[in-house]
């Protein structure tokens, strides 16, 4: 009876894609000798699926394979493999409404740092119930973190990988402050982006956000943003931001694929405009509601 039980409680769980196969989510492992665990050794990307579209799922394997490229990462199978992989994950979970986690590790090795003793990578693909980053979607707070984004010449976050640990240091920051989000500088002062989000500012209409040479992420979101704000009207530029500049636009907003698109009200204790969330911001959540019911955006599940 408590084996039967045991089954039918395994057969109703999530399941997980690991090298090939599917496995019940508490059945999910992976060698402790794995360098994505030893070392944070590996990429990743974050997508969502909406009422069955996985939007931008193309964009996001690109940046998955150019972030691979970059930390000399070989995937062992095509991009095209890789997608069919993640349609089959979504679609024998079941799920219309989702978020993926695709994880390329560096592979098994041993204790030593050497990727060469990491014959092979390991692919891991999540698909979980949508998540909500941030819950308060009429406004976050926020501060400027102490930790300085990792250069471009060192870990940059030009490169989506497993090493995450200059974000939980801000995300602490945060957290001890009391407020939702951190903000990050980079070595020079100018501003990057929040722990896991990019961010735009707004000022006399004119809309502006980091350049990535800051160390910044080259969100897909971000750059549809970047798009659908032009399509409106408003001039978009790039560039660099100083906190100055930061605490006196008339609006500030993240954007990122579990973000979506989140207003941010105050930072450091400064009231960002009228501490509300401002009529642009207002006006590109309601246009990203309707990009990501666009079927052109994405690639159908079922």
């Amino acid at each position: 009876m408590e084996r039967k039980m045991e089954m039918e409680k395994l057969m109703n769980e999530p399941v997980v894609y690991i090298d090939g196969k599917f496995r019940p989510k508490s059945m999910a492992e992976i060698s402790v000798f794995d360098h994505g665990l030893l070392y944070g050794d590996g990429v990743f990307e974050g997508i969502r699926v909406y009422n069955g579209l996985i939007f931008k799922l193309k964009e996001h394997i690109d940046r998955l394979y150019h972030s691979a490229h970059t930390i000399l990462l070989s995937i062992p199978f095509c991009k095209e493999k890789m997608i069919e992989k993640v349609i089959r994950t979504v679609r024998i979970n079941g799920l219309k409404d989702a978020y993926i986690r695709l994880i390329v590790t560096r592979g098994v090795g041993d204790l030593g740092l050497d990727p060469r003793k990491c014959p092979r990578p390991t692919v891991i693909i999540i698909a979980e119930p949508k998540i909500e980053l941030h819950q308060n979607k009429t406004g976050i707070r926020a501060i400027i973190s102490w930790v300085k984004r990792d250069s471009v010449d060192g870990t940059t976050h030009e490169v989506k990988s497993l090493n995450y640990l200059n974000s939980v240091l801000a995300k602490i920051e945060a957290n001890n402050a009391g407020v939702d989000e951190a903000i990050y500088l980079n070595q020079n002062g100018h501003i990057v982006e929040g722990v896991a989000e990019n961010i735009f500012v707004v000022k006399e209409n004119i809309i502006i956000t980091p350049l990535t040479c800051t160390g910044s992420l080259p969100g897909i979101t971000r750059k549809e943003i970047m798009k659908m704000a032009a399509r409106l009207g408003y001039k978009v530029e790039e560039g660099n931001i100083t906190p100055y500049e930061l605490f006196n636009a008339d609006e500030v907003f993240f954007t990122g694929t579990a973000a979506e698109i989140v207003p941010v009200i105050e930072i450091n204790g400064r009231s960002i405009g009228d501490g509300k969330p401002g009529p642009i911001t207002k006006l590109l959540i309601a246009e990203f509601k309707k990009l990501i019911q666009d079927p052109s955006q994405g690639i159908s599940v079922f």
